[in-house]
């Protein structure tokens, strides 16, 4: 995907965040995040948006510290965040091909790198949202899904932080089945991070799962925002429980 589809689709997916964040109350639960209520949402995004938005306009060579914002009262936290969110996209709108910053995850450049990392930041807070406010889930593009599935997979859970480890060695394979070339071999030990390569390079083994399902229904599965119940699942069961448990970020 191009750094503009990911900029309009944090454009787009940060205004139904303040939407529903606006429809919803401060007050609302986030069923996806137990501990939250909906200004706990708000207060998380509208800093990450902020120290995002810092390390583009303000180039660093190391991770600075989430910004201190309070909590803003009730009345003026969706202003604040809407704010947050509009200072981003220009950021990224004005920032330099060639930007240079610190970044965390593998990617073809640090501007590159913000715009994805952003606009799946504020896709998966805005299903938070809009979980919350009780309203149905903005659809997701199929193939801005699938490049979500594999930053989380090939991103996230390639780090010494995955917990998602069994006893004994297995593999899992994911298949978007609405979008081509989106499948996925997940290699997964106990002792080492899940590794993870495009089907068609795996070592021709039968997987010991397959899991199988639209894109934008594996991405948000995998980011535990949705049941497991709507992707056909094949071979052992305990993989997807697995993810379950342990795929926490």
């Amino acid at each position: 995907m191009e750094i503009t589809e990911f900029v309009e689709t944090l454009r787009l997916d940060g205004g139904l965040l303040a939407d529903a964040a606006d429809e919803a109350g401060p007050d609302a639960p986030v069923p996806s995040c137990p501990e939250w209520r909906m200004r706990d949402l708000v207060h998380h995004m509208g800093r990450v948006h902020r120290w995002a938005a810092e390390h583009i306009t303000e180039p660093q060579e190391q991770r600075q510290p989430f910004p201190e914002d309070p909590m803003p009262a009730d009345d003026e936290l969706v202003p604040w965040l809407r704010e947050g969110h509009h200072r981003l996209v220009v950021a990224l709108h004005t920032a330099p091909a060639d930007l240079r910053t610190w970044t965390f995850l593998p990617a073809p450049s640090p501007l590159a790198f913000w715009a994805r990392r952003q606009a799946h930041e504020t896709s998966v807070h805005r299903a938070d949202a809009q979980q919350a406010a009780g309203v149905p889930l903005t659809p997701l593009p199929a193939r801005f899904a699938a490049d979500g599935v594999d930053e989380i997979l090939a991103g996230f859970h390639a780090g010494s932080r995955s917990r998602v480890r069994p006893d004994t060695p297995r593999s899992l394979r994911l298949r978007a089945t609405d979008t081509p070339d989106a499948d996925w071999t997940v290699h997964l030990t106990p002792d080492a991070p899940p590794r993870t390569v495009p089907t068609p390079e795996a070592d021709g083994a039968a997987p010991d799962c397959t899991v199988e399902g639209p894109a934008e229904e594996l991405y948000l599965a995998l980011w535990n925002r949705l049941p497991w119940d709507g992707l056909k699942v094949s071979g052992d069961p305990s993989l997807p429980k697995l993810w379950q448990e342990r795929g926490a970020i």
